[in-house]
């Protein structure tokens, strides 16, 4: 197993993991029971943590990536600037479950104050993870870039002209 390989194992966590989280919390926050909060909180530590290891993975996946012949640059650059900040929110995000969980665990009062701004961190998690995944699966799957859908009309119209001749 090669680090490219590694990468698209652990790059998911921190994508589905704030989405999973928030559903469990809404629901924690829903019906008001400290457990299932708890749960959501342990998610988003897990995906802060498998956001450490997507992005110490991820530069030896570019380095492999350089070696293959149609290696876009751009794009693998444009998904690493995404990353560093879907990073920087997911760690904001696991230290804040902490706090969660110790507030949940004391019966602090400021615990439902905590699963407020917990579920609006993981809001904002989920916005740039949605961004990193699609940059990310545009590296190597070119079938879902916006460029895609261009040459796939231009070769459209270029077979219509030749049908009609």
């Amino acid at each position: 197993m090669n680090e490219a390989h590694l990468h698209m194992i652990v790059n998911h966590f921190p994508i589905v993991g704030p989405i999973l989280g928030l559903l469990v919390l809404i629901g924690g926050i829903f019906f008001k029971n400290i457990p299932i909060k708890n749960t959501a909180y342990f998610l988003f530590i897990i995906a802060a943590i498998f956001a450490v290891f997507s992005m110490s993975t991820g530069e030896g996946a570019e380095k492999l990536l350089k070696e293959i012949p149609d290696f876009n640059k751009h794009l693998v650059h444009e998904h690493e600037e995404l990353a560093e900040k879907l990073a920087i929110v997911l760690y904001l995000l696991g230290a804040v479950s902490v706090f969660g969980l110790i507030t949940n665990i004391k019966n602090h009062p400021k615990a439902t104050f905590f699963s407020y701004a917990i579920a609006v961190i993981a809001l904002v998690a989920i916005l740039f993870s949605t961004k990193v995944g699609t940059s990310g699966g545009e590296i190597r799957h070119t079938e879902i870039r916006n460029d895609a859908i261009n040459s796939t009309n231009h070769s459209k119209d270029i077979l219509s002209i030749e049908h009609h001749d």
